[in-house]
């Protein structure tokens, strides 16, 4: 799985990552006293390629390996904005589509035979 560190602990002993498949976040932690494992340094925006976990709801990155450091510095800072975000049509009502006695009309598809014979009409008047 490849992810990118959205946020990584001052003593460099944990680490946040979102992952490729979009699916729920996913934790790194140090096995290793004060230190990411076998000298690695993780920084918010580099690329990583790592093996996933799930244990109970949690997903937890194993054997990580920085693929390009520095590589979306500003990512986790570019998600907040856009969680901000709130669309303009998302506040206007939408129009109610429209009824017969509280029943909506469905309007249904012409036929390929139907839709065939409209062609051949509109070829003998042109």
């Amino acid at each position: 799985m490849f992810g990118i560190v959205l946020w990584r602990a001052a003593d460099d002993k944990t680490a946040v990552i979102w992952c490729e498949d979009h699916g729920d976040l996913a934790f790194f932690r140090s096995k290793t006293n004060g230190t990411m494992d076998q000298g690695l340094t993780l920084d918010p925006g580099d690329l990583l390629q790592f093996d996933l976990s799930e244990r109970g709801d949690m997903r937890l990155v194993e054997n990580p390996r920085v693929v390009a450091e520095d590589l979306y510095p500003s990512l986790a800072g570019r998600l907040k904005e856009a969680g901000n975000f709130r669309p303009t049509a998302a506040r206007k009502p939408h129009p109610t589509p429209p009824s017969d006695c509280g029943r909506p009309i469905v309007v249904p598809f012409p036929t390929a035979e139907e839709r065939g014979a409209r062609k051949r009409q509109s070829v003998k008047f042109s």
